[in-house]
């Protein structure tokens, strides 16, 4: 999420979510860190330091047996998502985890409008390879209410996105059990 602290209350926000399903057996979701190289420190307070490698994604975890990997972005614009906020090495991480049948997402939070929309990788990549070609490079509002899907709260919690996830990929599952 990083940029200095922009979104730390959604960070927060998340992390707290993360916790209540973690309580509620539901899953395990895990807030990544960036790797940090310390190079000099003081007793247990780091003193200086860099960040030793790209990290991968900020949260990752597991949601009824299916692996689960997703970044967090939240944005001050008023009405797009510019695509460059999810960084190559982000989005190559997203996309070789869905090779490999994990559930693959951005959150992104448009903090004016207080509106949350989960973007399932598959649609990130569409708009992505559209503006390798040339096309728009940002994802317009209308655009997050055609190709991504608003998270409420629910559960008794303030951002319930584990319900959109099941929305997502297992109604289908249910309707056909």
């Amino acid at each position: 999420m990083g940029q200095g602290n922009r979104g730390a209350a959604f960070e927060n926000l998340l992390n707290y979510t993360n916790e209540s399903y973690e309580n509620r057996e539901l899953a395990v979701i895990n807030k990544r860190s960036t790797p940090v190289k310390v190079t000099r420190s003081k007793g247990t307070k780091v003193l200086a330091g860099f960040f030793e490698a790209k990290s991968t994604v900020d949260y990752d975890g597991i949601y009824r047996g299916r692996a689960v990997f997703f970044e967090a972005k939240s944005i001050q614009e008023l009405d797009r998502f510019d695509l460059k906020n999810v960084a190559d090495h982000q989005y190559e991480h997203l996309e070789k985890c869905h090779k490999f049948g994990a559930l693959c997402f951005v959150l992104v939070e448009f903090r004016k409008q207080r509106k949350t929309y989960l973007l399932p990788f598959t649609a990130l990549r569409a708009y992505k390879t559209e503006a390798a070609r040339g096309g728009r490079k940002s994802m317009t509002l209308d655009n997050m209410e055609i190709d991504a899907y608003e998270v409420s709260s629910g559960r008794s919690m303030p951002l319930d996105y584990l319900a959109t996830v099941d929305r997502v990929w297992f109604e289908d599952t249910q309707k056909n059990a």
